[in-house]
Protein backbone atom coordinates (compact mmCIF):
# COMPACT_ATOMS: atom_id res chain seq x y z
CA UNK A 1 0.00 0.00 0.00
CA UNK A 2 1.47 3.50 -0.82
CA UNK A 3 1.27 5.89 2.01
CA UNK A 4 0.84 9.58 1.30
CA UNK A 5 1.82 12.23 3.71
CA UNK A 6 0.48 15.17 3.63
CA UNK A 7 2.59 17.77 2.67
CA UNK A 8 3.02 21.43 4.30
CA UNK A 9 1.40 23.05 1.49
CA UNK A 10 -1.52 21.10 1.57
CA UNK A 11 -1.91 21.37 5.37
CA UNK A 12 -1.63 25.24 4.94
CA UNK A 13 -4.13 24.99 2.09
CA UNK A 14 -6.68 22.66 3.87
CA UNK A 15 -6.20 25.21 7.09
CA UNK A 16 -6.85 28.02 4.87
CA UNK A 17 -10.61 26.50 3.16
CA UNK A 18 -11.53 24.61 6.50
CA UNK A 19 -12.69 27.03 8.44
CA UNK A 20 -14.01 29.08 5.57
CA UNK A 21 -16.33 25.85 5.01
CA UNK A 22 -17.19 25.17 8.52
CA UNK A 23 -18.35 28.43 8.57
CA UNK A 24 -20.92 28.39 5.57
CA UNK A 25 -22.07 25.31 7.44
CA UNK A 26 -23.79 27.52 9.56
CA UNK A 27 -25.84 29.21 7.17
CA UNK A 28 -29.49 28.91 7.07
CA UNK A 29 -31.60 28.26 3.27
CA UNK A 30 -35.07 28.39 4.31
CA UNK A 31 -36.83 31.31 4.13
CA UNK A 32 -38.71 31.44 7.66
CA UNK A 33 -35.31 31.71 9.02
CA UNK A 34 -34.71 34.98 7.31
CA UNK A 35 -31.74 34.13 5.84
CA UNK A 36 -31.63 36.46 2.58
CA UNK A 37 -30.06 33.82 0.94
CA UNK A 38 -29.35 35.56 -2.56
CA UNK A 39 -30.76 33.54 -5.77
CA UNK A 40 -34.02 32.39 -4.17
CA UNK A 41 -37.09 34.42 -3.92
CA UNK A 42 -39.34 33.75 -1.18
CA UNK A 43 -42.36 32.03 -2.15
CA UNK A 44 -43.20 28.52 -2.47
CA UNK A 45 -45.89 26.14 -1.37
CA UNK A 46 -46.03 27.02 2.12
CA UNK A 47 -45.83 31.13 1.49
CA UNK A 48 -49.04 33.53 1.19
CA UNK A 49 -48.09 35.11 -1.85
CA UNK A 50 -50.05 34.94 -4.89
CA UNK A 51 -48.89 32.12 -7.68
CA UNK A 52 -46.95 34.42 -10.21
CA UNK A 53 -44.33 34.11 -7.20
CA UNK A 54 -43.98 30.59 -6.16
CA UNK A 55 -41.43 29.81 -8.51
CA UNK A 56 -37.83 31.01 -7.33
CA UNK A 57 -35.85 32.80 -9.37
CA UNK A 58 -31.94 33.23 -9.15
CA UNK A 59 -30.22 35.57 -8.50
CA UNK A 60 -27.40 36.48 -11.70
CA UNK A 61 -24.46 36.42 -9.74
CA UNK A 62 -24.92 32.93 -8.15
CA UNK A 63 -26.05 31.63 -11.65
CA UNK A 64 -22.58 33.20 -12.79
CA UNK A 65 -20.48 31.34 -9.95
CA UNK A 66 -22.20 28.33 -10.42
CA UNK A 67 -21.85 28.06 -14.13
CA UNK A 68 -18.22 28.97 -13.90
CA UNK A 69 -17.91 26.24 -11.39
CA UNK A 70 -19.70 24.05 -13.83
CA UNK A 71 -17.53 24.95 -16.72
CA UNK A 72 -14.62 24.44 -14.84
CA UNK A 73 -15.85 20.84 -13.47
CA UNK A 74 -16.24 19.74 -17.28
CA UNK A 75 -12.93 20.91 -18.30
CA UNK A 76 -11.69 18.81 -15.52
CA UNK A 77 -13.56 15.94 -16.32
CA UNK A 78 -12.57 15.76 -19.81
CA UNK A 79 -9.28 16.01 -19.00
CA UNK A 80 -9.61 12.95 -16.66
CA UNK A 81 -11.47 11.29 -19.69
CA UNK A 82 -8.15 12.06 -22.12
CA UNK A 83 -5.86 11.09 -19.68
CA UNK A 84 -7.65 7.81 -18.94
CA UNK A 85 -7.55 7.13 -22.21
CA UNK A 86 -3.56 8.28 -23.19
CA UNK A 87 -2.58 6.42 -19.99
CA UNK A 88 -4.51 3.17 -19.27
CA UNK A 89 -2.65 2.57 -15.91
CA UNK A 90 -3.77 5.08 -14.05
CA UNK A 91 -7.36 4.72 -14.56
CA UNK A 92 -7.76 3.08 -11.21
CA UNK A 93 -5.99 6.36 -9.81
CA UNK A 94 -8.21 8.72 -11.84
CA UNK A 95 -11.42 7.09 -11.35
CA UNK A 96 -12.27 8.73 -7.69
CA UNK A 97 -11.95 12.26 -9.06
CA UNK A 98 -14.10 11.46 -12.41
CA UNK A 99 -16.56 10.36 -9.61
CA UNK A 100 -16.44 13.06 -8.08
CA UNK A 101 -16.52 15.41 -11.05
CA UNK A 102 -19.64 14.38 -12.33
CA UNK A 103 -21.71 14.04 -8.92
CA UNK A 104 -20.58 17.99 -8.39
CA UNK A 105 -21.75 18.94 -12.38
CA UNK A 106 -24.97 16.90 -11.30
CA UNK A 107 -25.88 19.47 -8.41
CA UNK A 108 -24.62 22.70 -9.95
CA UNK A 109 -26.60 21.84 -13.00
CA UNK A 110 -30.10 21.74 -10.35
CA UNK A 111 -29.78 25.37 -10.43
CA UNK A 112 -31.88 27.04 -13.18
CA UNK A 113 -29.94 28.87 -15.58
CA UNK A 114 -26.57 27.09 -14.78
CA UNK A 115 -24.81 25.40 -17.58
CA UNK A 116 -21.07 24.79 -18.47
CA UNK A 117 -20.11 26.68 -21.06
CA UNK A 118 -17.47 25.32 -23.55
CA UNK A 119 -13.71 25.64 -22.62
CA UNK A 120 -11.11 25.09 -24.02
CA UNK A 121 -9.36 21.77 -23.73
CA UNK A 122 -6.10 21.17 -21.77
CA UNK A 123 -3.90 18.88 -23.74
CA UNK A 124 -2.76 15.84 -22.02
CA UNK A 125 0.88 15.46 -21.87
CA UNK A 126 3.46 13.22 -23.01
CA UNK A 127 4.40 11.24 -19.68
CA UNK A 128 1.79 9.85 -16.97
CA UNK A 129 3.82 11.81 -13.98
CA UNK A 130 3.71 15.02 -15.98
CA UNK A 131 -0.50 14.05 -16.85
CA UNK A 132 -0.54 13.73 -12.61
CA UNK A 133 1.26 16.88 -12.33
CA UNK A 134 -1.27 18.89 -14.93
CA UNK A 135 -4.25 17.37 -13.05
CA UNK A 136 -3.24 18.33 -9.70
CA UNK A 137 -2.22 21.73 -10.55
CA UNK A 138 -5.96 21.98 -12.81
CA UNK A 139 -7.30 21.44 -9.38
CA UNK A 140 -5.24 23.24 -7.52
CA UNK A 141 -6.16 26.56 -9.78
CA UNK A 142 -10.27 25.25 -9.98
CA UNK A 143 -10.08 25.09 -5.84
CA UNK A 144 -8.80 28.34 -5.19
CA UNK A 145 -11.16 30.04 -7.77
CA UNK A 146 -14.30 28.00 -5.97
CA UNK A 147 -13.16 28.96 -2.57
CA UNK A 148 -12.98 32.73 -3.93
CA UNK A 149 -16.72 32.47 -5.37
CA UNK A 150 -18.05 30.75 -2.38
CA UNK A 151 -16.54 33.71 -0.63
CA UNK A 152 -18.77 36.10 -2.24
CA UNK A 153 -21.93 34.00 -1.92
CA UNK A 154 -24.22 32.67 0.87
CA UNK A 155 -26.03 29.77 1.97
CA UNK A 156 -26.52 26.81 -0.47
CA UNK A 157 -24.48 28.19 -3.20
CA UNK A 158 -22.16 28.76 -0.88
CA UNK A 159 -21.76 25.64 0.59
CA UNK A 160 -21.97 23.81 -2.65
CA UNK A 161 -18.79 25.89 -4.19
CA UNK A 162 -17.00 25.60 -1.04
CA UNK A 163 -17.98 21.58 -0.68
CA UNK A 164 -16.10 21.59 -4.57
CA UNK A 165 -13.29 23.79 -3.61
CA UNK A 166 -12.41 21.04 -0.66
CA UNK A 167 -12.82 18.41 -2.88
CA UNK A 168 -10.75 19.52 -5.38
CA UNK A 169 -8.04 20.49 -3.08
CA UNK A 170 -8.25 16.62 -1.81
CA UNK A 171 -7.22 15.57 -5.47
CA UNK A 172 -4.75 17.90 -6.21
CA UNK A 173 -3.32 16.49 -2.66
CA UNK A 174 -3.42 12.96 -3.79
CA UNK A 175 -2.47 13.61 -7.48
CA UNK A 176 0.46 15.08 -7.01
CA UNK A 177 3.44 12.56 -7.54
CA UNK A 178 5.55 11.94 -4.43
CA UNK A 179 9.11 13.39 -4.87
CA UNK A 180 11.89 11.86 -4.91
CA UNK A 181 12.84 11.31 -1.08
CA UNK A 182 15.41 13.52 0.22
CA UNK A 183 18.78 11.74 1.19
CA UNK A 184 19.49 12.73 4.38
Amino acid sequence: MLERRLTRRAAVVTAALVPGAVALTGCKDDAAAGSGTPGAVNGGPSSSQGPAEETPAVDPAVVAALGAAATQVTQLSQLYANTSRKFPALRAQLAAGAKYHASHLAKLKETEGVAAKAAKAVAVPASSVVALTTLARQEAIAAATNAAAAAKLSGAPARLLAEIAAAQTQLSTTLTPPKKKDKS
